[in-house]
């Protein structure tokens, strides 16, 4: 879609039919207040059969009329407050805009949308305009006809007033909503025109997060994170979609995390094949989304290396050389992600998710307390760090690429997101171990970027002699990566000499 949404910040009423409009010039800051205008609005809603759009608050329209005809998506985003996307009219066999399709398929899935209902709305306009003539708020009076459609045909019809901040503060919403309660209207008991529409036909989608305690059962730690790792997974979908900046890095990280933590607590939930078929699944979406953070990545390091170097030398066009090959590495793998992220088995991942956290089938082990069972599963994977970290002080990397000091950082990735989703135990000793293990993490992951940095350059600068062009400069920064990949070999094997002990039990 490529633009920034609109934030919609306001307040709906419920309001007797024939309640007077309160005096809304008089209101702190209200300058002028313009004559009313009269529309009339005409929108069809759409949602899944089973309504999954709306039990999320999120509704999905067409509306003719107004200042804002048009296809129109509004997403939750905080209190009185939701994100409002919006694309032309268009035909109406067109159906619904591809841009505001990708908004919505990490819920909608492979599941048709159809419309569930048509909202026709008397709307008069009265606009709130601050001493300056600047427009601060608009002021609603909606009589309302509105006709659900699935799965039995209903209707109704209703008066609400809304209240719609422009340039306005939520100072002069609180202001506005004391005068029209004081008129006899009511906070709207329905949060959109469709859930009133809709009524006993909306389900609302519970959270279902356990909230973990050190004496609660060690299950909730593993499922806590996982819902909210989800959560970040979901948030981040549409944002890869319009290719937003960072949303690649947190999506993926979001999915490692899930992952990971499954492997460290697997001992916790009963089907051992299901878990790790579920694991695969999560290793798999890493790496579709792997392939375009790598070269966003290696592109932002070489662009730093570059602008760091002294322009004598910088021989030959390697600044665009560098900019054509990871440009072009990342459109192409940015593209094979969202072929991805559209497909059948990316949803299939999303329904497994789901319904692990709706029906988690835990262990025995997982009823025990959590101050108990999480040290001797952290313990575990410290152990683990520890056997990587021993392999590869037995056969250091020095220029080459050495499997062990990579295994080491992936152990040590582990083990900070194991100590992330334990935080809830509340002992700092496993903050400090998560702290250390971020710390090897970070080292190690230097190390290995010098790896894929330094095969790049080689690449490069074969292709490059092929043109013709000098490989002088892709040489001297090969050479800084191998200097770069020795300082981090040596600065991991001084921090680990501090790596924290084993956790005692309580």
């Amino acid at each position: 879609m490529g633009s920034d949404p609109a934030v919609e910040i306001e307040r709906k009423f419920d309001v007797d039919d024939d309640a007077a409009i309160p005096p809304l010039h008089d209101l702190p800051g209200i300058g002028t207040v313009d004559p009313s205008v009269e529309y009339r609005l005409d929108a069809e809603y759409f949602d899944t059969d089973d309504l999954r759009l709306a039990s999320r608050r999120i509704t999905v329209r067409r509306r003719t009329g107004g200042e804002d005809a048009g296809w129109h998506v509004k997403i939750p985003a905080g209190t009185d407050e939701r994100h409002e996307y919006h694309e032309p009219l268009g035909e109406k066999t067109d159906g619904i805009p591809e841009a505001l399709l990708d908004l919505i398929r990490v819920h909608v899935r492979g599941k048709a949308l159809v419309p569930v209902a048509r909202v026709t709305t008397r709307r008069i306009v009265h606009r709130l305009h601050g001493e300056g003539g600047e427009v601060l708020a608009d002021f609603m009076d909606d009589h309302v006809q509105a006709e659900a459609l699935r799965p039995e045909p209903s209707s109704l019809h209703w008066r609400e007033w809304e209240i719609e901040l422009v340039d306005g503060s939520r100072d002069l919403l609180d202001a506005a909503q004391s005068r029209v309660t004081d008129a006899g209207a009511h906070p709207a008991a329905h949060s959109s025109k469709l859930a009133r529409t809709l009524g006993s036909r909306l389900r609302s989608v519970a959270d279902g997060r356990p909230t973990p305690t050190p004496d609660g059962p060690a299950g909730d730690v593993l499922l806590a994170y996982l819902h909210e790792q989800l959560a970040v997974l979901k948030q981040q979908d549409p944002q890869v979609r319009e290719d937003a900046p960072d949303a690649v890095h947190r999506m993926r990280v979001a999915t490692r995390r899930m992952r990971s933590v499954l492997g460290t607590y697997r001992s916790l939930l009963g089907d051992a094949d299901a878990v790790r078929l579920l694991r695969d699944e999560l290793k798999w979406l890493a790496g579709v989304l792997g392939r375009a953070r790598d070269a966003e990545v290696m592109h932002a390091r070489l662009k730093d290396m570059l602008a760091d170097e002294p322009t004598e030398l910088l021989m030959g066009p390697v600044k665009r050389r560098v900019d054509l090959e990871l440009g072009a590495g990342y459109r192409k793998a940015h593209a094979r992600a969202l072929k991805a992220l559209r497909g059948r088995r990316y949803f299939l991942l999303l329904d497994t998710l789901e319904s692990l956290l709706a029906d988690p089938a835990p262990t025995a082990r997982a009823a025990q307390p959590a101050a108990r069972v999480i040290p001797e599963l952290l313990n575990r994977d410290i152990q683990r760090l520890r056997a990587a970290v021993h392999e590869a002080r037995h056969h250091p990397a020095g220029l080459g690429d050495q499997p062990a000091l990579h295994q080491a950082r992936k152990d040590g990735k582990r083990l900070r997101y194991a100590t992330e989703a334990a935080a809830p135990i509340g002992r700092k000793k496993i903050t400090r171990i998560g702290d250390a293990a971020l710390g090897i993490q970070k080292i190690l992951g230097e190390h290995q970027d010098s790896v894929v940095t330094r095969n790049l350059l080689r690449r490069l600068g074969g292709a490059a002699f092929k043109q013709g062009e000098n490989g002088f400069t892709y040489g001297r920064l090969h050479a800084l990566e191998q200097v770069a990949a020795l300082r981090a070999e040596a600065r991991f094997r001084r921090e680990w000499k501090h790596f924290p002990s084993e956790l005692r039990a309580k």
